[in-house]
């Protein structure tokens, strides 16, 4: 009686407190109600998810220049135990996000995507998203980056997810100590937003490039509630050395994450994988233990995924086998880097050359700890988009000649401090140590 009198209780409340912050730092992922929409990555039959186009509304002139957006959308009741997520990406500027009213975020940075709670911000029925073009706080950090020209919003949604499940992930298919064959490695994070301890089953599969079933398994985790926990699964995938990525022989495993719910399969998050490590050794990047010989281009992705494509095989038909991007790209451009087999430096948007040769407090903004929360904001941004790709090589913390300072320093140490054995570049550290090579 006392459980259900505070359940009702719970009910009257928020769902989470206001004091949460709301952008979030986490894979990009979509969760999927049917498996075969999962593989082909089709999102029309998601029951709970909101395509996101606002429409122009207002547009202001002179100083004082406003430029709004607005989307109405509905949430049923359907949503009432879920947690709902707002994905941002392709804001043509600088911009605020209001939910009725309220705001929930300033993101100085156009160029990476925001992934952003918003729960605490709904009501069942209709919502009112607002976005505001708002001035730059930190324009002088992208001086240098030229934006590709897309569709306003493209890849902005809405998607709600039950408030017990997948929060985040982390994968690999590497190999064994011995070298021997592989290990599939899956870090599941488990959310439970509710009051009291649930149980949940998560469970993947794994699928040869040939498409022979290879392995499965359904793991049970209880959490308590408001927190989260990881399950872990680790199997030996065999015949791995068979079916090496490398840029002449790009082979992708499919792998399916999913939950289980009252012995039903639901929220299915579709992964491919690529067998190998990469990491560094002796200053070097290697994988498979031996160096690699990198023959980069400067190449941000095209305004569409077809164009993309066709410009990547021409790159690498030129003999180039490294991309390195001026900031976090399209989710496809990864995905196409995996399947045409080009390694990728990953880098965050941050490229502030005016006064870069200024150590001084506050004469390179990366020297200024004002804006250490801006850096950290755009390096974490960069490094959860596109960790669990098998292309990526390495990640970089801005472009040359972005100067040196305490907030280059907080992002080194910080993705440093994430266990990934993939090198951090930085190419204005002039012989400091947050760098971990030279290219």
């Amino acid at each position: 009686m006392k459980r259900c009198m505070l359940y009702m209780l719970a009910l009257l409340c928020p769902l989470v407190s206001d004091a949460q912050p709301a952008r979030i730092f986490r894979s990009e992922f979509i969760t999927f109600d049917k498996r075969d929409d999962a593989r082909r990555g089709v999102r029309d039959n998601i029951e709970k998810y909101v395509d996101v186009r606002p429409k122009m509304v207002a547009m202001g002139g002179g100083d004082d220049a406003r430029i709004v957006f607005e989307q109405r959308f509905e949430v049923p009741a359907s949503w009432s135990d879920c947690n709902a997520y707002l994905h941002m990406e392709n804001t043509g500027g600088a911009y605020s996000v209001d939910i009725n009213g309220r705001e929930v975020l300033h993101a100085d940075d156009p160029f990476t995507p925001a992934d952003i709670f918003i729960s605490p911000y709904l009501g069942q029925g209709e919502n009112l998203l607002t976005v505001r073009y708002t001035r730059q706080r930190c324009a002088e950090l992208q001086q240098r980056i030229e934006p590709v020209e897309r569709e306003l919003f493209d890849n902005s949604y809405i998607f709600a997810q039950r408030r017990l499940g997948i929060y985040d992930f982390d994968i690999s298919l590497a190999p064994d100590s011995l070298r021997r064959f592989g290990v599939l490695r899956i870090d599941a994070v488990v959310d439970n937003s509710f009051d009291f301890e649930e149980t949940l089953q998560v469970g993947f599969d794994i699928y040869s490039p040939a498409g022979k079933l290879l392995e499965y398994s359904v793991n049970e985790i209880t959490v308590e509630g408001h927190s989260r926990d990881t399950l872990h699964f680790a199997p030996y995938i065999y015949h791995t050395n068979e079916n090496r990525w490398t840029p002449e022989r790009p082979v992708l495993y499919d792998v399916m994450l999913y939950v289980k719910r009252n012995g039903i399969l639901r929220e299915y998050i579709p992964l491919r994988v690529g067998f190998g490590l990469t990491e560094l050794r002796d200053g070097e990047v290697t994988r498979f233990d031996k160096p690699l010989t990198l023959h980069r281009e400067r190449y941000n992705a095209a305004k569409d995924r077809q164009t993309t494509q066709t410009e990547i095989k021409r790159l690498k038909a030129k003999g180039i086998n490294t991309l390195c991007p001026d900031y976090p790209q399209p989710y496809w451009f990864y995905d196409l880097c995996d399947a045409l087999g080009m390694y990728v430096i990953d880098r965050a948007a941050i490229d502030s050359p005016e006064r870069h040769t200024d150590r001084s407090v506050g004469g390179t903004p990366a020297n200024d700890p004002a804006l250490v929360q801006e850096y950290l904001t755009r390096v974490k941004s960069m490094y959860y988009r596109s960790r669990n790709h098998t292309c990526v090589i390495a990640f970089a913390l801005g472009g040359d000649d972005s100067g040196n300072g305490y907030n280059m320093y907080k992002a080194y140490e910080w993705l440093k401090s994430t266990g990934d054995p993939r090198p951090v570049i930085y190419g204005d550290a002039d012989g400091e140590w947050n760098s971990d090579m030279e290219l």
